[in-house]
Formats: C-alpha cells, structure tokens, sequence
C-alpha cells in the first residue's frame, strides 16, 4: 500500500456583512470571513492537505482568486472537485485531522454537523474526518479576534 501524508493551512480574516462558514454549514455568528470564496477557511485548509498529499499543488494553483467563475463559490464545490483530482491519480482518504483556532465563536457545537457534511462531500466515512476546535490564550491576530486559522493533515492511500 502507497501511503502519503499532506498539511494544509490557512487564515481568513473576520468581514462585516458575510455569512460565516466553517467545515461546509453555516455557523452563527455576527461577522463572517473575507475572502475571493465563501472563505471555509476550514475546507480550504483541508483541500490544501490532500492536494499536497498526492502532489497536486495547492487550493490556488487549482483555484484561483483571480478567476471570477469562483467568486463567492461553496468551498464544498473546491472540496468536492479536490476529492476528484484524487481519485484520478487512484488516491482515497484515510483520514484528515483539523485544527480550528478562533477564540469566537466557539465552535464545539457545530463540530458534528461539519464531520456530516465533509464525509458526505467527500465520500468517506465520518470515522475518518476529525475536527478539533482551540483558542490562542488572546495571543496575535487570532487571539484579538481579527480572524480564524486552521490547520490539517491529510492521510491518503493508493489504492
């Protein structure tokens, strides 16, 4: 078996007047994050893991902010297209462990429903996906609640 393991980060910054998404649902909150996309800084950080598992370059080489077909599209879709991408080199998930650091909103709540939703997006089983939700201690740009930062590894075997 042919095994490869990927990391995958990313930041987005909190926006006035824009949904909050996180992990492919929408999470209630007063602001939401700026970005070209939706701005799921969580599934972009995930689609970064797997794309750099099966060395595949990153969410912008696939994606790009410059390419306004993806102006504020569903970071579901970019997750669905990456499950593809994988699939073609004959690569399948084995797991995907995600770190999410925000100090608000807590997010403990809505883990369950993320782990539904990115299984279902990437047709694998809920088992696989973890999703752990942490603050900074009100440490920089994350601990003065400028924005949200996550973090993810990818396991991913050929099949």
């Amino acid at each position: 078996m042919n095994i490869r393991v990927g990391f995958g980060y990313d930041v987005h910054p909190f926006a006035e007047n824009r949904a909050l998404w996180l992990g492919g649902i929408q999470i209630e909150y007063t602001q939401g994050l700026k970005g070209h996309s939706d701005a799921d800084v969580l599934i972009h950080a995930v689609c970064d893991a797997l794309l750099g598992a099966a060395n595949l370059r990153d969410i912008g080489f696939h994606f790009p902010d410059t390419a306004g077909k993806y102006k504020n599209i569903d970071s579901k879709i970019l997750l669905a297209h990456t499950m593809e991408l994988l699939r073609a080199k004959n690569y399948e998930v084995g797991n995907v462990d995600v770190t999410v650091c925000a100090e608000k909103p807590k997010l403990n709540p809505y883990i369950p429903q993320m782990k539904t939703c990115l299984s279902q997006v990437m047709q694998t089983d809920e088992d696989a996906i973890s999703i752990k939700a942490t603050t900074s201690e009100k440490m920089g740009f994350v601990g003065r609640e400028e924005g949200i930062a996550v973090f993810a590894t990818a396991l991913i075997n050929r099949l």
